[in-house]
């Protein structure tokens, strides 16, 4: 056994309104950290409904700034009483028609490490996201944190090798991937992709997603999140499908330098040969 992290995340329902909503969190957050939680993230923008399932200037409402809103202002109190890592996405404003899918990173003494804006932004039916999000544009940062190297990546992010590897080679240890994702083709891939990605890029993946059905269009989030160690393996049980729920986990960080001792992967990479995978 090496360094050992007791990790936590929530799948949660929609309560109907922000304060509600984070009080939820806030609730499940000490819950956690009466279990020995050391870090903890939430899902994709936590504190609002999933509101990209549709297409209205409205929604503009639910956007705060980074780092200095209230929710992540509240957010960092809490890190810093419960001395506990918190990953927290929200829908972030930076200045007049510039607006981020972000989650910021606080440390478990409530100092605001930073923030990670989801790079990747879908635009189908049901994730109407480039109404209401520019892409990322702040890289793939990783937080030096009191539990380790935590990297972040959100949601539609996941289906895209590119930023996972260079969470990889900048050294993350734990990758969050909070997101809301519903029922069809992406509930085959949701058990499929992350673990891939915790293997090729041989660190532990926390895969967080809503539950069940919302009130801005007919999206039935289905949940399972799970943790998923470096070699592709869950560790314990994946989460309801239909259920609120509060995911606490043993991380046994040590496992990182084993396996990459044992599969060389970084060893045997070919960035000489991958020039015409970015000149398209």
């Amino acid at each position: 056994m090496g360094r050992t992290v007791r990790a936590a995340i929530l799948q949660a329902k929609w309560t109907g309104d922000t304060a509600s909503m984070i009080d939820v969190h806030e609730t499940h957050a000490r819950a956690a950290a009466a279990r020995g939680a050391q870090v903890m993230g939430f899902q994709e923008v936590f504190n609002a409904p999933y509101f990209c399932q549709v297409q209205e200037s409205e929604h503009y409402r639910w956007a705060e700034p980074v780092p200095d809103g209230p929710t992540v202002q509240r957010m960092a109190a809490l890190a810093k009483e419960l001395s506990m890592v918190l990953v927290v996405p929200v829908f972030e404003v930076e200045s007049a028609g510039n607006y981020y899918n972000t989650a910021a990173v606080i440390d478990a003494d409530g100092t605001i490490l930073g923030k990670y804006r989801k790079h990747h932004i879908p635009q189908v039916k049901g994730f109407w996201e480039k109404y209401y999000f520019r892409p990322g544009n702040l890289g793939w940062p990783i937080f030096e944190t009191a539990v380790g190297k935590v990297g972040v990546y959100i949601c539609y992010d996941r289906h895209f090798p590119e930023g996972w590897r260079a969470l990889g080679l900048a050294g993350a240890e734990i990758v969050f991937n909070p997101s809301a994702t519903s029922r069809g083709l992406s509930s085959y891939l949701w058990k499929l992709e992350q673990p891939a990605a915790a293997v090729a890029n041989e660190y532990f993946v926390a895969a967080i997603n809503r539950v069940g059905v919302e009130e801005y269009g007919d999206n039935d989030f289905y949940g399972t999140s799970y943790f998923v160690d470096p070699r592709g393996q869950f560790v314990g049980e994946v989460g309801s499908g239909s259920e609120e729920e509060l995911i606490v986990r043993d991380l046994d960080l040590g496992m990182i330098d084993e396996v990459r001792q044992q599969w060389a992967f970084y060893r045997d990479r070919r960035p000489d040969a991958y020039g015409p995978l970015v000149e398209s």
